[in-house]
């Protein structure tokens, strides 16, 4: 049996044919085929992306943070005589802490080398590496990893002792200098000497550790890294004041907290848990202050997250009043009154003379 359609022409006034009708029949499963296959495509990926916590929920269900941190660099993140965990990167873990949980003790500590680092972020062996580590395109769009942000403004310098007299890196040719492996240092370094025609040789050592104590030994002229790296060396040397850190520095060390690049959520979090605490320095929310006259500005402030992260309301009142603001997290890890006795430098506030420089919260 066939069936007559009819369609308008313009030449025309009707177009009609003849289709038979097992053909007709023929379009019905095929329309069918189509609707069922985009409707199991969605459902798988509401399945799969189910099946996928993320970060966020992974660490409330565990009830703790998993932070990377370095194997021990005084001033950043090194474990006390009593074992306590403490430095700058260490009281970024205990921000996000007291952002998520309200509680600074809920954090394992994972020590890392400079080559396990990013494989232990990538591996999920960590949630959050905060463990002075450059901020370099490769690294982000290779590695698959997204920086959160900026937290310490650094570049690279040369530590060696004060007898040499030297005053400058130019000064060094023919000298064989130290440098920890599976870092931005030894690049730099290299890419240096050769730019400016001089010669010298490089003692690798896969630990920083190692390339301290070859330095502390004698076995190398100088030690090159992260100028605040190198105070921090210095710091833990028998005699400090018989060593400087030269004044040049060669590149840009933006260091920063990392998480992985797939969980958008996740890295909004620590994001803003670092910009907090850059925003309440700015404002004069501190630690004292935040429980008493700006306890309902924090409160407005951190409102946002509230809403879109599930924090509780007061997360901002525990985390400056637990770990303090920026500057009280640095003069308490690095400024003048530590061993390592660092200046605000660059990472003074931008309205003060520095670079550090947070978007506003509301």
């Amino acid at each position: 049996m066939q069936r007559t359609r009819c369609s308008p022409n313009l030449k025309s006034r009707h177009r009609c044919w003849s289709r038979p009708h097992a053909e007709r029949r023929t379009r019905f499963p095929r329309v069918a085929s189509t609707a069922y296959l985009a409707s199991v495509l969605w459902i798988s990926g509401v399945i799969a992306s189910s099946t996928i916590a993320g970060t966020l929920d992974d660490v409330r269900a565990r009830g703790a943070l998993i932070c990377g941190v370095s194997e021990g660099l005084p001033g950043f993140s090194e474990k006390d005589s009593s074992g306590v965990w403490r430095g700058f990167d260490v009281d970024f873990c205990k921000a996000v802490a007291a952002a998520l949980f309200g509680d600074v003790t809920k954090v394992e500590y994972r020590p890392l080398s400079a080559e396990a680092r990013f494989e232990a972020l990538k591996g999920r062996r960590i949630d959050l590496l905060s463990r002075n580590s450059t901020w370099t395109m490769s690294r982000e769009l290779e590695l698959g990893l997204e920086f959160a942000g900026i937290s310490y403004f650094d570049g690279q310098g040369f530590l060696l002792p004060a007898l040499y007299g030297a005053t400058s890196p130019l000064q060094l040719g023919g000298a064989k200098i130290c440098v920890a492996t599976g870092t931005t240092s030894e690049m730099n370094a290299s890419q240096f000497f050769q730019k400016h025609n001089l010669k010298v040789s490089f003692l690798t050592f896969t630990e920083r550790a190692q390339a301290h104590a070859a330095y502390a030994e004698k076995k190398c002229d100088a030690f090159t890294g992260d100028r605040s790296g190198l105070a921090a060396e210095r710091s833990s040397l028998p005699s400090p004041e018989d060593h400087v850190i030269l004044r040049d520095v060669i590149s840009k060390e933006p260091l920063g907290p990392v998480t992985r690049e797939d969980d958008p959520r996740w890295t909004g979090l620590v994001r803003w848990t670092l910009f907090a605490l850059i925003n309440a320095e700015e404002l004069g929310i501190s630690s004292q202050s935040v429980g008493a006259e700006k306890t309902q500005q924090a409160v407005a402030l951190g409102a946002p997250a509230v809403r879109s992260l599930g924090l509780p309301r007061d997360w901002l009142v525990k985390l400056i009043g637990s770990v303090g603001n920026y500057a009280e997290i640095f003069e308490r890890n690095l400024g003048p009154d530590t061993p390592l006795k660092l200046n605000r430098g660059m990472n003074a506030l931008w309205n003060q003379g520095g670079l550090l420089y947070a978007p506003p919260m509301q």
